[in-house]
């Protein structure tokens, strides 16, 4: 018999978002898949532009996805711009600028947890638009 399901504080997961933006700035896949569950479902536009399915299904396949991801992302680099937590419903809603190669692109990731570890991501994009320095940001808000 199983044990209760564990359920993440909202302080878990907006410190999550933290160590995620974290983790993909210092390109370590293994950081960004240590929360996942290994049946863990990803989906993004991207992948499909990459892989010809939208939907990445489980930690393996995850990890040689964006493997092969970073290595087209030249100078990947994420800002947190804002984190929402619904703890009830255990979802993290991350808000970011995502610059790479001379662009930036503001995104979104929804991130849905189950018994702590997470289930389900998906990713959604703005219009991309050349770097810019924003006030020595960085940033490429415009």
């Amino acid at each position: 018999m199983k044990g209760p399901i564990e359920m993440l504080a909202e302080a878990d997961l907006r410190r999550h978002a933290d160590l995620w933006i974290s983790a993909w700035n210092a390109r370590n896949i293994d950081a960004v898949l240590a929360s996942w569950a290994a049946d863990g479902v990803f989906v993004s536009p991207l992948a499909e532009k990459m892989t010809g399915c939208a939907e990445i299904r489980g930690a393996d396949a995850l990890r040689d996805y964006w493997a092969s991801a970073l290595g087209r992302a030249g100078g990947l680099r994420f800002v947190l711009l804002e984190a929402h937590a619904d703890v009830a419903r255990q979802t993290l809603v991350v808000h970011y600028e995502a610059l790479a190669n001379g662009s930036c692109r503001r995104a979104v990731e929804i991130m849905s947890f189950s018994d702590g570890r997470q289930v389900r991501g998906e990713a959604l994009y703005g219009a991309e638009w050349p770097t810019q320095v924003a006030n020595g940001e960085g940033t490429g808000r415009p």
